[in-house]
């Protein structure tokens, strides 16, 4: 497995990570118990997922345009 793929996966990751981090604390701000904190942590992991996922895109990108496969 080559680095860039390593990179790829380690990327495709931290989206997922921070999907759920985003699902999770949306959830928890709306249960009883949810609180200001919740929230901000769900809405930020989602904003996190965002740059991540054009960061991804524009690696990919990259590498590919300088010959890397």
């Amino acid at each position: 497995m080559s680095l860039r793929a390593v990179h790829i996966l380690f990327i495709a990751a931290s989206i997922l990570l921070a999907l759920f981090m985003g699902g999770w604390g949306i959830v928890m701000f709306r249960s009883p118990l949810g609180a200001g904190g919740h929230l901000a942590t769900g809405v930020v992991s989602c904003l996190v997922a965002a740059v991540l996922s054009v960061y991804a895109v524009g690696f990919v990108r990259k590498t590919r345009r300088i010959g890397i496969e």
